[in-house]
């Protein structure tokens, strides 16, 4: 009788924690559940599971019941079922208290994703400073769509240099002796210009990237 009592209060247990942990994965945005959804909350010795649903975890405890169910039915020795016992305990204080910690992992989450952001952008100015690009920044607002209108003037730039040393190159091997050491310095003067341009093209470039981020990994 104590057996059978044992089960059955391990069963309802198990119920009025199944519903908890369904208005927890009800309740559970999208998009937090997409930022969770590589995220490991348990060790595997207590659950096979990952991500912000704990619905699974449920199943696997029912299971460990019935296996605690046929060791008493087989009449298995007291330290096995003892020990049966203490997995089943150690995966309901496991679960209830993941249903607590979620908006801690998400915590945890966003603040890493800030902090290699943060890192990404402390890399990237480095890069770019002794360039002298930081004009592109200040002259244009925070916004994509204005960074796009200057990229495109920049690659637009890009192209007529590259025009111009093609027909730069063409003329030198047209032009008289005494007119070549000028035209092969302007070949090298446009080719500067060149240079500083597609690093600009970078620097643009980059500080889009930086501003759609947040957006790409929202919708992740």
């Amino acid at each position: 009788m104590k057996q059978v009592e044992l089960i059955r209060r391990l069963r309802t247990q198990l119920r009025s924690l199944e519903q908890e942990v369904l208005r927890h994965d009800q309740n559970l945005p999208p998009q937090d559940s997409k930022l969770l959804q590589n995220v490991e909350r348990f060790n595997h010795e207590l659950f096979i599971q990952s991500g912000g649903r704990l619905l699974p975890c449920i199943g696997q405890i029912a299971k460990q019941i019935d296996n605690l169910e046929r060791q008493l039915k087989l009449g298995l020795s007291t330290e096995m079922i003892s020990l049966t016992c203490e997995r089943i305990q150690d995966k309901f204080v496991a679960l209830k208290r993941a249903l607590g910690t979620t908006p801690l992992n998400l915590k945890d989450i966003c603040q890493t994703r800030n902090s290699k952001r943060a890192n990404y952008v402390r890399k990237q100015t480095g890069r770019h400073q002794s360039s002298g690009f930081d004009w592109i920044a200040a002259s244009v607002m925070q916004n994509s769509h204005q960074l796009y209108e200057e990229l495109n003037k920049h690659l637009n730039w890009a192209k007529r240099i590259e025009q111009k040393i093609e027909e730069l190159n063409t003329g030198l091997d047209n032009c008289a002796n005494a007119d070549k050491i000028k035209h092969q310095q302007e070949i090298l003067a446009m080719h500067r210009r060149l240079g500083k341009c597609r690093q600009a093209i970078s620097y643009i470039e980059d500080r889009i990237q930086l501003l759609e981020r947040p957006f790409r990994d929202y919708n992740r």
